[in-house]
This record gives structure tokens, C-alpha cells and sequence, in this order.
């Protein structure tokens, strides 16, 4: 077989590796939206310009960066916590930080488009 022909499919596998790698841990939007109905805190880490300027209902806003200074005001750590952003990288790197503070029930919806 011809080279390229190898190299297209390890970079199709490494793409295909790395999208799973970005999902890992991601909560669909019907599981987060039923957990919001059944009482999960929906927390928005985006900047709070980008929080005004539009944000999913009943979410509550808590900068990726303030997010360590208010862990005590986001409730118990046994209740639901579903996390988003723009992208997807900064709940990622949220909904870590609140798994090493023991948050037991944390879900990254990734990013507010993937809500609908």
C-alpha cells in the first residue's frame, strides 16, 4: 500500500481519539436537562460579560477563575452540578476542580450550544 494511504488513517484514528478524548466525561443535553428539572445546580463558568450577554435559564454564574474562592457558596457536594461554557474547555477544567473539592455528582455539558 501506498504511504499516504497509512498516513490518512493514523491521522483519522488520532482525530477519532481525540474527539473522544474532549467528550470524556460529558453529560448529554437530555441527562442535563433532566438532572436541572430533578434540582441540579446549572452553573455557567463563563466570564460574567459573557454570562449577560446570554446564558441558559436558572443557570448561576461563577467565573472559571472565581471558581476555587466559591466552592462553599455552591451548595451541598452531594447535589447535581451540571457545568458549562463557551467551548467546552473551561467546564472541563471546572468540573475537575469541583471532583478535587468532592463534588460527588459533577456533569460537563460542555459547551451552552450543545444544551439544545
Amino acid at each position: 500500500m501506498h504511504p499516504i494511504y497509512f498516513a490518512l488513517v493514523g491521522l483519522a484514528a488520532a482525530l477519532v481519539a481525540f474527539r473522544m478524548l474532549m467528550r470524556r466525561g460529558r453529560v448529554s443535553a437530555t441527562d442535563a436537562r433532566r438532572l436541572v428539572a430533578d434540582g441540579a445546580l446549572l452553573l455557567d463558568v463563563r466570564t460574567p460579560a459573557e454570562f449577560d450577554a446570554g446564558h441558559l435559564e436558572g443557570a448561576q454564574n461563577v467565573a472559571v477563575q472565581q471558581l476555587a474562592a466559591a466552592l462553599e457558596g455552591l451548595g451541598p457536594k452531594a447535589r447535581p452540578i451540571v457545568v458549562y461554557c463557551q467551548s467546552g474547555m473551561r467546564s472541563r477544567f471546572a468540573a475537575a476542580t469541583l471532583r478535587r473539592a468532592g463534588f460527588t455528582a459533577v456533569h460537563d455539558l460542555g459547551p451552552r450550544a450543545a444544551w439544545r
